[in-house]
């Protein structure tokens, strides 16, 4: 229990009084007595010399009024130290006073003084003695004294009544002192009021003390601690908020473990990278919240070497999320807790980039090499005298023509999707009639189709709206959506045209064929360049296989979106939404 200041003051205060008072007190109570006790002998001794200058005669008929003068008792003593008067006792004391104390100090010194119990009167008594002359003899002695009592109660009377003043004059002291503490003790109060609501943190407002020794200038001191504590937890508050945005807002992921390895706080970009709340993962330890072992093992690297560790990871089970971790120590204060910092790259898109580089180079190079390799062939075959045989030179130039025309093709393809990915290709878009567009098509393919005996239905509506496209690059896209429809659906199958209104002032073309169908995991992945959902079958000649990415792209530059959906074994249809031509006002 904490004990005031106030509480404190006060005690000393009184403890001081008290001890004044009961030293100032025995002090004047000793000085008094003695004093008292020399002014009543000097009184005695002047009362008894006016006594010795009477007769003796006179002294003892006169006695006990003398004694009432006096005011003490009155014994006269012949020189042989019999008593031949005593205002108390009359003439009834017959003991030898000669050897009295005061008896023999008045002989030698002409005034005796002695204090001794009177066995006589069976008290304490105050003695003073003159001796009696006549010329140079001594005849006796005239003592007087006095009961000590008589004279304690005086010395007591007094006392009691210097010790109240004594008192009263404390008490005074003991108010104005207290009044002086309260005075000085109430700014030390708000002092520590107004520090208790700092340390709580609440450094609002400031100390206003109207003082000027210590107190004031100590007043003066904290408000200057606090406004600059203030300053610095404004700055410290903003430094927090910054870095608690560009913490949130990193694209990275960031994690910090604490000094037990449990997770202690993970950023926004971690949250979305993983799919993991913030809420699901603190506390846990990286194999608690992950269960990746590439990690742990990671982590423990760190914690053996105690150097940063990189390392690549996969987290996750079905699609995992392909990461570059980094792991370091967060640099703190010597001796603190070691917390640990991890941070992550999301490099799943770079990766699948990479992946996609190099299957496009394999690709290709494989598209290329085909065509060269027959080209390369033939061409050494008619060197080697094929071309004496005109049959067979004319089979062979040919077969050398149609794959350089192949090489071309790929070429072109290659130019134009790349034109396109780099927004180089203009479009002139206008208003186009679907119809018209797809009966211009249809000229191009029904041959091919005739050939295979695939059956073309269309089912346009009528009164559709004009769409927004490029005449030739609408033409494209519907040419190849055919292309591959009649080289994949067998003899005797079926491809429909449908056109019906869309959502979103949009106009929806749907090609769909009986054909040999598409495994459903593969059509993410159509519309990359080269890409086969079939490995195994091989491409028939006269496709580069960029039929799929042109499309793709150029959908995405007429502002529409193409929608595949295949069951394997049961046909492709694709959706090609074009958005509806608006007159500009």
């Amino acid at each position: 229990m904490k004990i005031r200041l106030f509480h404190k003051f006060i005690v000393a205060f009184i403890a001081i009084g008290v001890a004044a008072v009961t030293v100032a007190g025995l002090l004047i109570e000793r000085e008094l007595k003695r004093d008292l006790m020399i002014r009543i002998e000097e009184e005695m001794a002047a009362g008894a010399r006016i006594i010795a200058l009477m007769p003796a005669g006179e002294i003892v008929r006169h006695a006990g009024e003398l004694a009432e003068r006096t005011r003490a008792r009155l014994t006269l003593i012949d020189a042989a130290g019999r008593v031949t008067a005593d205002s108390e006792l009359g003439d009834a004391e017959t003991d030898d006073h000669r050897n009295r104390s005061e008896i023999q100090e008045a002989r030698l010194r002409g005034v005796g003084k002695a204090v001794r119990y009177s066995h006589t009167l069976k008290q304490e008594m105050l003695y003073v003695a003159i001796p009696l002359r006549e010329g140079p003899r001594t005849t006796g002695y005239v003592r007087l004294s006095r009961p000590l009592a008589e004279i304690t109660r005086t010395i007591d009377g007094i006392g009691e009544a210097v010790f109240g003043i004594l008192l009263g004059t404390m008490i005074a002291f003991l108010l104005i002192a207290l009044l002086f503490s309260l005075r000085m003790l109430s700014p030390i109060g708000r002092l520590a009021a107004f520090t208790g609501k700092v340390r709580t943190g609440d450094i609002s407002g400031a100390l206003w003390i109207e003082s000027r020794d210590e107190i004031g200038l100590l007043s003066e001191n904290i408000n200057e601690m606090v406004t600059a504590l203030q300053e610095k937890i404004r700055t410290a508050g903003e430094e927090k908020r910054k870095l608690e945005s560009l913490f949130s807002g990193m694209s990275e992921g960031v994690m910090v473990l604490d000094a037990e390895n449990r997770i202690e706080s993970v950023n926004r970009g971690m949250a979305e990278m993983t799919g993991r709340p913030r809420g699901e993962v603190i506390g846990k330890t990286l194999l608690e919240a992950f269960r990746n072992i590439e990690l742990h093992d990671a982590l423990e690297r760190f914690r053996e070497r105690k150097e940063t560790v990189y390392e690549e990871i996969g987290l996750g089970d079905d699609r995992p999320v392909i990461m570059d971790v980094t792991i370091s120590a967060v640099q703190g204060e010597t001796g603190g807790e070691r917390k640990t910092m991890l941070v992550f790259h999301d490099v799943t898109r770079l990766k699948k980039l990479e992946r996609t580089r190099t299957d496009f180079v394999a690709n290709v190079t494989h598209e290329i090499r085909t065509p060269l390799t027959a080209i390369i062939g033939f061409a050494e075959t008619l060197q080697q005298g094929a071309f004496e045989n005109p049959e067979t030179a004319r089979k062979f130039l040919r077969t050398i023509r149609e794959n350089a025309e192949r090489l071309n093709r790929l070429v072109d393809d290659l130019l134009t999707l790349s034109g396109l990915e780099l927004g180089e290709t203009k479009l002139h878009l206008e208003g186009v009639r679907i119809e018209e567009a797809v009966d211009q098509v249809l000229a191009v393919v029904e041959a091919r189709a005739g050939e295979k005996g695939l059956t073309i239905r269309k089912e346009i509506a009528g009164e559709l709206p004009l769409i927004r496209a490029d005449r030739d690059r609408l033409a494209q896209i519907l040419i190849n959506i055919l292309d591959n429809a009649i080289k994949f659906t067998p003899v005797g199958g079926t491809i429909a045209i449908t056109t019906s209104p869309g959502e979103e002032e949009c106009l929806t073309v749907r090609i769909a064929d009986t054909g040999v169908g598409i495994p459903k995991g593969e059509i993410p992945r159509l519309g990359e360049r080269f890409y086969r959902a079939d490995k195994t079958r091989s491409r028939e000649p006269g496709g580069t296989g960029l039929g799929l990415s042109i499309v793709k792209h150029l959908m995405m530059a007429h502002g529409g979106r193409v929608i595949i959906d295949s069951t394997l074994g049961h046909g492709t249809t694709v959706s090609l939404y074009f958005p509806v031509f608006r007159e500009s006002k």
